[in-house]
């Protein structure tokens, strides 16, 4: 059976023009310090990494990766969740992506779209590089908006002209992806097309069942959608790419749902949690994901309506660590020397 590594932690949630937070040299000292082992990238954080050089420099991939083997790290994934959702952002959406994206092309849809596509294929070519085995991304949400309205407004033409149409644009990115080598794994939640099991597998039909389209296996975005995450493992084992440790929590109230009400987020029925303070069952999660064939990172990505992140990215580290388990190495319970005479009188032959 395969085991989990870990904890490594996702930086994107806590980049900030702060120290330490503001390169990625004392970000990974206080990584380190908080009981990391690994780190996941965000590659359209200029602070932290430059994509391009990464595409094409193998004394800058070196260099990284001598800047993270000095501090005891290991690089899990790089990871495109901007330019994912530039890729096919839903017109209501993209002028809140405005504020990750260059000025160039900001407020102009066609150059935003071409950059992104760019940019996912230099993170092919980085993480190949890199000597990375998969990439973490996020599908854009151009049908999510529709997806919950009344029929009428939602007929199923309208979903299947989009999925042809987010077909379209990943194809092409899915095959730059396996032309360098490595799996392309979509992060499943709301406000993506591609949010749980269904609409992947949609995506997967719609792209001819790419053997390079994977997912983030991450059960508090699950939770949060009321999805069963262990069953989910049960129905998609063979495409979990990479493994996201976030909790949430969903307390049934008679006020808001899974959606929120338009209520602060610490105040929703439906909220993140940091890990081990909300309601997925990690013990199962660490204890099935090997069972399944999963032997990758355990990556922290956290978020939380209620916890200071300091806080919470200290005591994630210690809550993944306490509860990976150790390797069987081996062991079974003692018992007879084989002994096929013994086995033949047994079975009564």
């Amino acid at each position: 059976m395969k085991q989990l590594t870990g904890p490594a932690l996702n930086l994107a949630p806590f980049v900030s023009d702060q120290v330490p937070f503001n390169t990625l040299d004392t970000l990974c000292d206080w990584a380190v310090a908080n009981g990391y082992q690994g780190v996941e990238l965000p590659s359209w954080d200029a602070r932290l990494f430059d994509l391009q050089r990464a595409a094409d420099d193998d004394a800058y991939c070196a260099d990284l990766q001598a800047l993270l083997a000095g501090k005891q790290l290991v690089l899990t994934s790089l990871s495109s969740w901007v330019q994912g959702q530039a890729l096919c952002a839903h017109p209501a959406y993209a002028p809140l992506l405005e504020p990750w994206l260059p000025a160039s092309v900001r407020g102009d849809t066609a150059a935003r779209e071409a950059w992104a596509a760019s940019q996912l294929a230099l993170a092919a070519r980085a993480s190949k590089r890199l000597g990375l085995r998969h990439h973490v991304t996020a599908s854009g949400g151009r049908v999510w908006p529709f997806l919950d309205l009344d029929a009428r407004l939602c007929p199923e033409g309208l979903v299947d002209l989009g999925f042809e149409e987010l077909a379209r644009r990943w194809r092409p990115v899915l095959d730059a992806f396996n032309a360098a080598g490595v799996d392309l794994c979509f992060q499943l939640e709301q406000g993506q097309d591609v949010h749980d099991g269904a609409t992947f597998e949609r995506l997967r039909e719609s792209v001819g069942h790419h053997p390079r389209c994977r997912l983030v296996f991450d059960p508090g975005r699950l939770l949060l959608q009321q999805i069963d995450y262990l069953q989910f493992l049960d129905l998609y084992a063979p495409y979990v790419g990479a493994f996201h440790v976030s909790d949430a929590e969903f307390l049934a109230s008679g006020r808001d749902g899974m959606h929120g009400g338009a209520l602060p987020a610490s105040r929703r029925s439906a909220r993140p949690r940091s890990p081990g303070d909300g309601q997925v069952d990690f013990r199962a999660v660490f204890a099935r994901l090997p069972a399944c064939g999963f032997g990758g990172w355990a990556v922290v990505d956290w978020a939380c309506a209620l916890k200071n992140p300091l806080m919470g990215a200290r005591e994630a580290a210690d809550f993944v660590q306490g509860g990976l388990l150790p390797p069987a190495g081996g062991y079974s319970p003692p018992g007879p020397a084989a002994d096929e005479a013994l086995y033949r009188r047994a079975l009564g032959l």
